[in-house]
Formats: structure tokens, sequence, C-alpha cells
């Protein structure tokens, strides 16, 4: 399984000197398996790049949307595969708590962007699975969502396949002062034993009490769930956009001394554009 950031940035895409070793990008991983079928991770500004590499290929790409806030899927009219002729294109939308389903296509409607969803040359196909239906199979990978904790509400997703697990957590608060749709043993039991986990950390302490509620986790929170989880690698993401590089560097140096007291073999990382892991 070789997974890529394209984007890692929360909220609104940032650019600027201040903003090169991470990235300004919002939401976008991309996952090859092994049988070299392509599964995206949200459709922020990040996936604009990965689409300027998937366009040279013919196979199906399978879109796994989190939920429908801007920064989520705002870079899918950019998306150079949306363009070819007879190309493939699942959509699985996240849970959330209105069922707009095509609200990616919708952001191109009318005096929103200069080209309509009707003239789209690809096949896109939403997968709308039944509320209860939390497992399916795509390519050689079992995939399992959970419901996050968010404003609207929204997926995690799983991936397995053949004997590594990725865990995909973004946009969740795992101490939220709102009715939780997962407690924290929830994503403990969903992530157990993942190869990598990628989950919000785009808050700090002191950024609270003001942003409780508002649907992100601090740093050191997403390192005591992958602890729980007994998790191999730890992957921050959805980075604020006021956090610089340098900022994000001292997130890292807290969280790494954070897991050096409890003695674990925890691996834990800023996510960045470009980095490539395989599993």
């Amino acid at each position: 399984m070789r997974v890529t950031f394209y984007g890692v940035r929360g909220s609104i895409p940032t650019p600027g000197a201040a903003y090169i070793k991470y990235g300004g990008n919002t939401a976008c991983v991309h996952v090859e398996l092994n049988d070299g079928t392509d599964i995206i991770l949200d459709s922020g500004t990040g996936i604009r790049l990965l689409g300027n590499k998937l366009k040279n290929k013919t196979s199906p790409i399978h879109l796994l949307l989190s939920h429908n806030h801007w920064d989520h899927i705002q870079g899918f009219p950019f998306f150079s595969p949306i363009y070819q002729a007879n190309r493939d294109i699942f959509i699985y939308p996240g849970q959330t708590s209105l069922a707009q389903h095509d609200h990616i296509l919708q952001q191109m409607e009318g005096s929103f962007f200069p080209v309509s969803p009707c003239d789209l040359h690809a096949n896109i196909q939403f997968k709308t699975l039944p509320e209860n239906q939390m497992s399916w199979q795509i390519g050689n990978a079992k995939i399992k969502r959970l419901r996050m904790n968010h404003p609207g509400k929204g997926s995690a997703y799983c991936l397995e396949e053949d004997g590594v697990k990725l865990a995909y957590i973004t946009d969740n608060e795992l101490y939220p002062p709102y009715q939780k749709e997962t407690n924290f043993l929830g994503f403990v039991d969903f992530a157990k034993d993942a190869d990598m986990i990628i989950h919000d950390a785009q808050y700090l302490a002191s950024d609270m009490p003001d942003k409780s509620g508002w649907g992100h986790s601090v740093a050191e929170e997403a390192v005591k769930l992958a602890l729980a989880c007994q998790a191999k690698h730890l992957a921050l993401y959805s980075h604020d956009p006021d956090r610089t590089d340098k900022d994000i560097d001292m997130i890292v140096e807290h969280c790494e001394q954070y897991i050096t007291v409890t003695e674990s073999a925890l691996a834990v990382f800023a996510s960045a554009e470009g980095q490539t892991l395989i599993f």
C-alpha cells in the first residue's frame, strides 16, 4: 500500500513562505493498493495535483469523502479526470447530518463555477450506502467507516489490504462538548493495531476552551488515541491555517516528548504535501 499526502491543511488553503515545508493545500490523500486500485481520501485543493498524475491512467477512481465542508470538496472542479471521456469515478459520500450526497457537484452549479456538472465527460457515480452498512470492498481492500464527531457529522475510514491497515480520521473532535457520534473507545476499536493513523491535530491545549466544539482535536489527544490503538505510525493532519512550519515542528517535538515518557515505539510526524509512505 502506497500512501501519498497531497493536501494536509485544515479549513482554508494557506499559501506563503511560512508554509512551504508542510504545504498549504487542503485535505487530500492518495492510496494506491497493491493491485493498482486508486483510492482518494477527500477532495480538498490538493486533489488538483493528484489529478495531473491520475489523468495518465484509465482505470477507475474511488473517492471517499469524510464530509462536505469546503476544505474537503473545493478541489474537485479542478480534478483533471472529471473531464476525461468515460473515466469511471465512484464517489462515496460521508455520513453527514444532511443527506447532501451530491454536494461536491452542487458547488459547480449556477454562478458558483464556469463549468456545469452536466458538462463533465467522466462517468461519475455516487455510491450511497445504507446507513447501517459500515464495511465494503474496493479492489483487494476492505473498507470500514465510522461516524466522526464534527459539526454536520461525517465519516472516518479504515482501509485494510494484505495485512496493512490505514485509518483516516480527520476533522474529528475526540472530546466534544456536544453529544458524541463515537466515543474514544469506539475509535480505539476502529483503528486498533493500525500501521498508520492519520488524525486531525489542528489545535493546541492553548486553543481551548475558545475552540471547543469546533470539531477538531488537540494534537496530544491524537497521540493518546494512537497509543491506545497500539498503532505503529501517527500522521498529524489538518494543520491549522495559522500554524507555520516552525509552529508545526514544535507540535511534533512536544508530541515526541509525550511518547518518550510512555516508552512507546509509536512514530509520530506531521503530514506534509508530497510525502509518500509505503507499507
